[in-house]
């Protein structure tokens, strides 16, 4: 069940049990059914109605790790101010900020407190203006953090107003790894995958105990999420050097087309001794270690997401043949693309 009224065949039908994204306007007729419900939305609580949730400070946790090894030092947070799952990950996303010694700037949208999850979300589309003059003061580079992938896109959308750059400026992660909503951001959003299969058999598996007579253990079940997909809008290394900001962009944009080190010397206004001291001085990497990092960065994306052959994937990612392809990504990941592709496939 979504976010509609309870559909007739529901009322009309013979349900013994429901697991619902349940929220103020479905929770009455729910309950008029006289079975027992699960709550997969988890955005407010109902008494007799057991939960089972992402949690919400893992995913914090790994938004923050993700920004944190990318060198961001400043950080930001966007999300719903009537959203639970929205303040769960705010506030603990602050507190590893605060434990870091950083500080957290916030923009929110606002909604109506006792408006369902879709208003409340829909609610940001309607303050962009005012969102991209909060980016606009954010102090350059920042790792900011959205609730979900429907703000990361609402907040790229903002990004249009204002002279900004991403990831370089701005590097932005979201939450619930939507393909659909994912891909079709300009950049591509990285985002926290949840175990959304483990939270749905879980709530099956608590549904079942309930038929049986047997109460749930737990009120609020949480589960961890998988991993961080990460995409275009985090593909970066934050540094204030402006020059060498300049040239990581020139790798990241044209590693894939098989550029080399004296490709990326002449685009750069140094010398290579000089770049490469300072590459190693900002960085602790050298020109071509970056330039490899972004091409298996990219081959890992495609074994994911593509079923493309070695040789395709070759030719999209600058590498001269499939054999130096497979060299390449063996002696930097330690296993084969073939292998990678069957550990990651869904």
């Amino acid at each position: 069940m979504l976010d509609s009224e309870l559909p007739d065949w529901i009322e009309q039908g013979h349900i013994t049990g429901v697991i619902a994204r349940v929220d103020t306007h479905t929770i009455e007729p729910l309950r008029r059914l006289r079975v027992p419900i699960v709550d997969v939305r988890c955005n407010r609580k109902f008494e007799s109605v057991p939960q089972v949730e992402t949690d919400n400070d893992a995913v914090a946790e790994l938004a923050f790790e993700h920004l944190w090894e990318r060198g961001f030092r400043k950080f930001a947070f966007s999300g719903f101010r009537f959203a639970s799952y929205s303040q769960a990950r705010r506030d603990h996303f602050r507190r590893l900020v605060e434990k870091a010694g950083c500080k957290l700037s916030v923009y929110e949208s606002g909604g109506s407190p006792s408006g369902t999850l879709t208003t409340q979300e829909q609610a940001g589309v309607f303050d962009l203006r005012q969102m991209a003059e909060w980016i606009d003061t954010l102090e350059r580079p920042t790792g900011l953090f959205v609730c979900n992938d429907i703000r990361g896109q609402q907040l790229l959308n903002a990004c249009r107003y204002v002279d900004v750059a991403i990831p370089d400026d701005l590097g932005v992660i979201g939450v619930d790894d939507d393909d659909a909503i994912c891909m079709m951001c300009d950049p591509t959003l990285s985002s926290v995958r949840p175990n959304a299969e483990r939270v749905g058999y879980r709530a099956a598996e608590v549904l079942h105990c309930m038929l049986s007579g047997i109460s749930p253990e737990q009120e609020t079940e949480y589960i961890a999420p998988l991993k961080v997909t990460e995409r275009q809008s985090t593909q970066v290394v934050a540094i204030e050097d402006e020059e060498l900001a300049k040239v990581c962009r020139f790798i990241r944009q044209a590693a894939c087309d098989g550029i080399n080190v004296a490709d990326v010397v002449e685009f750069s206004s140094l010398s290579r001794r000089p770049l490469e001291r300072r590459f190693r001085d900002e960085l602790d990497i050298t020109p071509r270690e970056l330039i490899t990092e972004t091409q298996i960065n990219r081959v890992k994306q495609l074994l994911r997401e593509t079923g493309m052959t070695l040789e395709q994937i070759s030719k999209r990612t600058g590498f001269s043949h499939k054999e130096r392809l497979s060299a390449v990504f063996k002696r930097e990941t330690g296993q084969t693309p073939g292998c990678y592709r069957e550990e990651h496939s869904d």
